[in-house]
């Protein structure tokens, strides 16, 4: 690949692309919301947020410095993240806390980069995560879920045109913030009747002395704000 070719590629990816009429991203929201809220379809889209909340653990105990044995993704939308360490401490903790605010959060760094014009840079850090991700994967549905999902972002990035990523761009960072918010309410939920006794919330309490449910409170204040905040950036207010 000579100096022109990497040029071209540099600005293709790093170049800033105009953003859809604000019509547009309105109903980007919309089908992300369609995506999001009713149950039936909520059960195969929430596979998404399962990459990011596992995802979300993986990266957070790497950073910490444990040690990634590996993750599995189940086909009931649950998944496991299995890392190494001190049982107890910092690390431990912000890896626990990592899985819940991982989507919003992630949401909102993408609607960061749409509100600066970077669509396709957008595709290009999803697709590397999904990518560095795969590689930690230890099922054959979790490592199906993850490649069909790469793929989609990679041929979106690669081949579609400028108004298709823009579009794509928008109604993923739009799910993963309205999807980031239901979980939480889902986890309070199965806690209510006694389920998920050893949830990331009741490890946090375990390992901290607060009590599950202001780790709740905690995961429902980042999705929430996230939400704002990033659709601000996405309105353009």
């Amino acid at each position: 690949m000579d100096s022109t070719e990497l040029g071209n590629l540099w600005d293709r990816v790093f170049g800033t692309q105009p953003a859809p009429a604000q019509w547009l991203v309105i109903v980007t929201a919309v089908v992300a919301l369609a995506a999001v809220a009713p149950r039936p379809i909520w059960r195969l889209s929430r596979n998404a947020i399962t990459i990011a909340h596992e995802g979300g653990h993986g990266l957070v105990a790497l950073l910490s410095g444990r040690s990634l044995q590996g993750i599995r993704l189940h086909s009931d939308t649950s998944g496991l993240t299995v890392s190494r360490g001190r049982p107890t401490g910092i690390g431990m903790i912000l890896t626990a806390a990592a899985g819940y605010t991982a989507p919003p959060l992630l949401g909102l760094g993408g609607a960061w980069l749409l509100a600066d014009g970077r669509i396709t840079l957008l595709l290009w850090v999803a697709t590397a995560l999904l990518a560095v991700m795969l590689v930690m994967i230890r099922n054959l549905y979790g490592a199906l879920t993850v490649i069909f999902t790469g793929a989609a972002f990679l041929l979106v990035s690669w081949l579609a045109t400028p108004d298709v990523q823009s579009l794509f761009g928008y109604t993923v960072v739009w799910f993963l913030l309205l999807g980031g918010v239901r979980p939480a309410f889902e986890l309070q939920a199965k806690r209510r009747h006694g389920g998920a006794p050893d949830s990331d919330a009741d490890q946090l309490s375990r390992l901290t002395d607060v009590p599950a449910a202001l780790w709740l409170c905690f995961f429902h204040a980042v999705s929430v704000c996230a939400l704002i905040g990033g659709g601000r950036w996405l309105l353009g207010l």
